[in-house]
């Protein structure tokens, strides 16, 4: 999917109105991990460095029905002028495209960026800001999703926001699976404009990744899924089926495949309404799909006691990660691939008695890196958290901004709020 970058656009003197998520965890209005933040910093600093006026734009959290203060984007504008008062030129997307305009080490701005922060996203007052704005300084709407129409895209609520703006840019991957006035409803009408409409660097190693590296994988391509429901991946699983050499199963979707052999589960979790589609899904798959081995399971998920058990799941008794003999089997088939992506984990594995399944996972995905020059995929949500938790993020090859965004390109391979932009 070759997309033109906010590298190949011309910015300067420019007003930039660049989608980007920084939906982060807030604690007493403090942020307590900004990695959304910096992942967006080489395309912010593209902008700024050449002389454009930034106007950036995100949602934060799930208000409901209107604004409310604790979700306010303001605590993330004092961060971001922080993180710009270096406005050094480090490579953050692993790719160096970001370096390709512009200055090499140092910002090419004669001074530190203004960043200013908008009490609302839209309306005469942010018009106002945005039209006042200097080249090289940014300005930061606040959350869209105070606002309905957001993700409604309500074209009124859409036409203001592509007022705001020259061109436009999307870096925001986690939600380019929406068609939101941000995502689609303002580019759209920017682009009937004749506006200039890209994508960011972040959402470019998105494609590039999940885009290229699965649809051309190197072989034997491993995929594993795991998570909660079937029903959630089911559309993923017959995707990845025609692609993958081998589908690994965990978490606890495992247990209703359990169910489809006419095995017990105990009282794990399953999805009785659908064991019907597992049991579909077993046969189309073969061989090609690996269920658990053994299982960890215990009285409750609190429970300090657990037990390994083979075969049935008895009474009183629920599973909540894989086995060790199943980790073993399952990091044996990552360590033997070349290209793997890994979504979902293989336990609870907030809890420490149930979190080896999942660790082991991802130790063997950074092994297959270091060891085998494996292109290593982690598909965001639950599984990115795992991996990051364990400080192995840095480890594999990438670790994706989108959980179910993520999860629907591998299935798609492509979105409408991007196939829009040029």
């Amino acid at each position: 999917m070759a997309k033109k970058t906010v590298a190949d656009l011309d910015v300067k003197g420019k007003r930039v109105l660049m989608r980007v998520d920084f939906n982060v965890p807030l604690e007493g209005g403090q942020i307590t991990d900004d990695r959304r933040i910096t992942q967006a910093m080489p395309s912010i600093k593209s902008v700024v460095e050449r002389g454009g006026r930034l106007i950036l734009m995100s949602h934060l959290g799930r208000p409901k029905g209107g604004p409310s203060p604790e979700l306010s984007l303001k605590p993330v504008a004092g961060h971001l002028r922080k993180l710009l008062a270096v406005c050094r030129a480090d490579p953050a997307d692993g790719l160096g495209a970001e370096r390709e305009v512009g200055d090499r080490g140092q910002s090419t701005l004669a001074r530190e960026p203004n960043v200013h922060f908008a009490s609302d996203c839209v309306g005469a007052e942010v018009q106002a800001l945005a039209d006042q704005l200097a080249s090289g300084d940014v300005l930061l709407l606040e959350n869209l999703r105070f606002h309905k129409e957001e993700e409604k895209n309500a074209e009124e609520f859409a036409r203001q926001l592509a007022g705001l703006g020259d061109i436009y840019v999307n870096d925001a991957f986690g939600t380019a699976h929406r068609e939101h006035a941000s995502t689609y409803g303002a580019p759209k009408l920017m682009k009937q404009q004749g506006k200039p409409a890209a994508i960011g660097f972040l959402i470019r190693k998105e494609l590039r990744f999940l885009g290229d590296a699965v649809s051309q994988p190197e072989r034997p391509f491993v995929a594993i899924l795991g998570g909660a429901k079937v029903s959630d991946k089911i559309q993923v699983i017959e995707a990845l089926l025609g692609k993958a050499d081998t589908l690994l199963i965990g978490g606890a979707m495992a247990y209703t495949f359990f169910l489809a052999q006419g095995r017990k589960v105990g009282g794990s979790l399953v999805e009785r309404d659908k064991v019907d589609l597992a049991m579909r899904l077993l046969e189309q798959a073969g061989a090609k799909l690996k269920l658990p081995l053994d299982t960890v399971a215990a009285g409750s998920m609190d429970s300090t006691q657990t037990s390994v058990v083979t075969g049935d799941i008895p009474e009183g008794l629920s599973g909540f990660d894989i086995g060790p003999e199943t980790a073993r089997k399952y990091a044996e088939a990552i360590l033997g691939a070349r290209t793997v992506i890994w979504n979902g984990p293989m336990g609870v594995f907030e809890k420490e008695p149930f979190a080896a399944g999942t660790e082991a996972v991802a130790e063997a995905c950074a092994e297959a890196t270091r060891r085998n020059q494996a292109v290593t995929i982690i598909g965001g949500g639950d599984s990115a958290a795992a991996i990051e938790q364990m400080g192995l993020a840095e480890q594999v090859s990438h670790v994706s901004t989108g959980g179910g965004a993520s999860l629907e390109f591998l299935e798609k391979g492509r979105f409408e709020t991007l196939d829009l932009l040029d």
